[in-house]
């Protein structure tokens, strides 16, 4: 038994979404596969569905919608470059995106090109 082990394998649960082994146990709120370790929390049948589009929202609570103009309010380090955003850029046209990570705005910047930015850093105009 791996070092650790605390649960019993049961039929029930789901495989490794990693190595699809079927020897998944449970470990207090997390699932575990002893073969490569990984660990996840469980999907439940209310999450997997989804209950709609998701709400957008800027650094201040105004929900965000595609074609809205906003303003950058911290200085954003553009990634891979030695170029910044400083903060008061107006960004126009934004189209919302389930982006990578909480990346959630795809848009072109001036003088940059395109991007995705975090709702968390901007403001609505």
């Amino acid at each position: 038994m791996p070092l650790g082990y605390c649960g019993e394998v049961n039929e029930t649960l789901p495989p490794c979404p990693e190595c699809s082994s079927e020897l998944t146990y449970e470990m207090g709120s997390l699932l575990v596969c002893p073969l490569c370790a990984h660990e996840w929390a469980p999907v439940s049948a209310e999450d997997a569905e989804p209950s709609g589009p998701a709400v957008i929202t800027d650094a201040f609570g105004t929900v965000l919608a595609d074609g809205d103009t906003v303003t950058v309010i911290k200085d954003l380090k553009v990634k891979g470059s030695s170029s910044v955003i400083k903060v008061g850029t107006k960004v126009r046209g934004i189209r919302l995106v389930d982006g990578v990570g909480d990346h959630d705005i795809d848009c072109k910047v001036e003088g940059v090109g395109s991007m995705q930015l975090k709702s968390s850093l901007v403001k609505k105009v």
